[in-house]
């Protein structure tokens, strides 16, 4: 078998495994459903994702243009999160601010991302609207948010600035 069939295979597993997981612990030890689903960035991040080219992203309308074609790079184990409960534990990088709390913000898999570390990859961070005030900005801790997760490509004035979209809903905890 070649290296990348077994790759290829190695990888399919993995997600599998991975989502069972996830839904395994959507559950509670009596067998009732959760409130909202755990939901890691080993998951999110589980798959090689190609943007498309900025010369080809978009339409003058703003909209994808038709070869493009990013939508089927995402895969269904992680495309049947969307429109979900979830909670995703990650690291803050606020990005607008209200009355000295942080009402947008990109949650990401690791410190790394953020000043003089390496760029993430774009299934490596979830962009957050908290629905009401904001949370205190908490950036060098990781942070629990619970919010209704949105799976797919968001373009914006023609480019692609993310597939996860949050709306958070509450900060459920925070590790000092």
């Amino acid at each position: 078998m070649k290296a990348a069939t077994k790759l290829l295979l190695l990888t399919l597993a993995c997600g599998a495994l991975t989502l069972r997981g996830a839904e395994a612990a959507a559950k509670s030890a009596d067998g009732e459903k959760k409130e909202f689903e755990r939901v890691e960035f080993s998951l999110l991040g589980a798959f090689n994702y190609v943007p498309p080219g900025y010369e080809t992203a978009s339409t003058p309308d703003g909209k994808a243009a038709a070869d493009a074609k990013p939508k089927d790079q995402i895969p269904d184990f992680v495309r049947k999160l969307d429109a979900k409960k979830v909670a995703i534990t990650g690291f803050m990088l606020p990005t607008k601010f209200k009355d000295g709390k942080v009402t947008e913000f990109l949650l990401m898999k690791d410190q790394s991302s953020c000043c003089f570390g390496v760029m993430p990859r774009i299934n490596e961070w979830v962009t957050v609207k908290m629905a009401s005030g904001g949370i205190p900005p908490l950036m060098d801790t990781p942070i629990t948010l619970v919010g209704k997760l949105k799976v797919g490509e968001v373009f914006e004035e023609g480019y692609l600035s993310a597939i996860y979209q949050l709306d958070g809903e509450r900060l459920l905890e925070a590790k000092s």
